[in-house]
């Protein structure tokens, strides 16, 4: 399936804002599954210098300084996408979460790689009761990706989505106390669940496609960024979990960068110099398109 996103986010500020410094995970990565095919970022006021490379985990990121004063910043990514639909693994099938979790006690080669999301980060440690949530679903003997998707199916069932009632500082300890959050925070929480069974979980960051009700339109720029998270699980390699929608991510999720967590992989990071208050508006647009013949 071939997509055309569209990110366009607008900083506004109260003040001039002298010297701007940012960096962005905006440009979708590929993947075994998804090819990008072009992706472009367009930035006004224009900086004043840019650079671009891969970072740690291997997702592309954009650095920028704009020297030029300015109380507007606006920010446009676009690309096209090309997405492969899976044969999602059946999740009776592969080793138990006990065998996962004793392949990263001595990590070698792919293990090696999957063992560094093992461990706490910033946005999701493992906090009093994570530990009890992870072990209703990881029962003794149980395959890893059964477990996992019990799991996913218990945030779904357990936790509210809610907008408003948290953000990107928001930590796991109260996503658990209040049981409401959005996507990252869902993320979050189960990847620290993982990690309290000393098994490997990442935060995914992208894209999902929407549908409009039936018989309405789409609206412009109503769209959103998604989070969900992968696992690994050995032979199995890494699989995607999504909470927030109970399922197994396919042709609809588009990737844009992974990490250990939310702060690995934000859109938008970095620092100004004066700005005083300032609002930010995100609009989104993933359509699908048609792929040549």
């Amino acid at each position: 399936m071939r997509y055309d996103v569209r990110h366009r986010t607008t900083f506004r500020y109260e003040e001039l804002v002298s010297i701007s410094h940012h960096v962005m995970h905006l440009m979708p990565r590929s993947h075994s599954r998804q090819q990008v095919l072009n992706a472009t970022l367009n930035i006004d006021p224009q900086p004043s210098q840019s650079s671009s490379r891969s970072d740690y985990f291997g997702n592309p990121v954009n650095y920028l300084t704009i020297y030029e004063p300015h109380t507007v910043l606006t920010v446009e990514a676009r690309s096209q996408v090309d997405v492969d639909e899976q044969v999602s693994p059946a999740i009776s099938a592969g080793p138990t979460w006990e065998a996962v979790a004793a392949m990263l006690r001595e990590p070698r080669g792919e293990a090696l790689d999957a063992y560094q999301y093992c461990f706490d980060s910033p946005y999701s440690g493992v906090v009093p009761g994570i530990r009890e949530l992870a072990q209703a679903s990881f029962t003794p003997g149980r395959p890893m990706l059964e477990a996992c998707m019990d799991l996913t199916s218990r945030v779904f069932d357990e936790f509210e989505y809610q907008g408003g009632v948290s953000d990107v500082s928001t930590p796991v300890s109260e996503v658990l106390r209040i049981r409401k959050g959005v996507c990252q925070d869902f993320a979050h929480l189960q990847i620290a669940c993982l990690r309290s069974l000393s098994l490997p979980a990442r935060y995914v960051s992208g894209y999902l496609l929407t549908h409009p009700p039936p018989g309405e339109k789409k609206l412009v720029g109503s769209d959103a960024s998604h989070a969900w998270l992968s696992v690994w699980a050995g032979e199995l390699g890494w699989v995607d979990f999504d909470p927030t929608n109970n399922l197994i991510p396919n042709i609809e999720h588009i990737t844009v960068a992974w990490g250990r967590d939310y702060g690995d992989v934000s859109p938008i990071n970095g620092f100004i110099i004066g700005g005083g208050a300032h609002e930010i508006a995100v609009a989104v647009d993933v359509s699908q398109t048609s792929a040549p013949d």
